[in-house]
């Protein structure tokens, strides 16, 4: 592993400045990019160390705040092991500002972090690589359709409604695609379940997407995030592995 610097940073974007955290190889080497979404309960400690692990393995990862219009990291005051099944105001604190944040709204972001990371001297010219957990593997999808020549692969992980029947559904953004995607799906996930994944998958094949999804059995949804009740050391690693691979089939 290499050596690894991390940094907060702020990103201006047309609605405002997300607060964002950076990490690369110490030796301050242009690198491959890697825009990393968040899940749900935002940029925290966890996070930071998943983005530690990934630039380790030689990339330039930036983690923004993605609920920025709400505020800066921390938007919740959240403890740190997170229990919604302990304590329901968590999701009464989440579900608002999840639920603000538009597909309109989330074009308009990406642009500015994929910008942000083209004109940074920390990142290798060329498309980036994206990965997303949860929430942000909708986020991943939706960037990855919204700037395809931008894009060169994709990671989602316990990715949720990335189906479903509204007329923005992530699916129906497949014949937009031109990255190749990996999602790891968990069996035990109420928010995306079998017939979900499997009309997921149909749409990836009839656009002619390069994809792998696999299901992670006995997995929940949050099987990455080690400071939740959902995390599977097991899962975690096999996702690591996934991911890594993809992007040395990238870059």
């Amino acid at each position: 592993m290499t050596a690894v610097q991390g940094t907060d940073v702020d990103i201006a974007t047309a609605d405002g400045v997300a607060d964002a955290y950076l990490a690369h190889p110490a030796d301050g080497l242009p690198r491959p990019g890697v825009l990393f979404y968040q899940d749900a309960f935002g940029i925290r400690p966890h996070l930071k160390a998943m983005a530690d692990r990934l630039a380790g393995e030689g990339y330039t990862v930036v983690v923004p705040n993605v609920f920025y219009r709400h505020g800066r990291t921390p938007v919740f005051d959240l403890p740190e092991f997170i229990d919604p099944s302990a304590d329901p105001t968590i999701w009464q604190q989440i579900m608002p500002v999840m639920m603000s944040l538009t597909p309109e709204l989330t074009d308009r972001d990406s642009a500015a972090y994929l910008d942000w990371l083209a004109q940074s001297p920390l990142v290798a010219d060329g498309p980036v690589a994206i990965t997303g957990y949860c929430m942000g593997a909708r986020l991943a999808l939706r960037t990855a359709a919204a700037f395809p020549d931008r894009v060169a692969a994709v990671g989602g992980f316990h990715g949720g409604r990335m189906v479903t029947e509204d007329a923005d559904s992530p699916h129906l953004l497949a014949d937009r695609v031109t990255a190749e995607l990996y999602f790891g799906f968990a069996d035990q996930d109420q928010s995306m379940t079998e017939e979900q994944i499997r009309t997921f998958q149909e749409a990836l094949d009839a656009a002619g997407v390069r994809h792998t999804c696999e299901v992670y059995r006995g997995a929940d949804h949050g099987y990455t995030q080690a400071d939740t009740p959902a995390y599977s050391a097991e899962a975690s690693e096999r996702h690591w592995e996934a991911l890594l691979g993809l992007l040395k089939r990238t870059f």
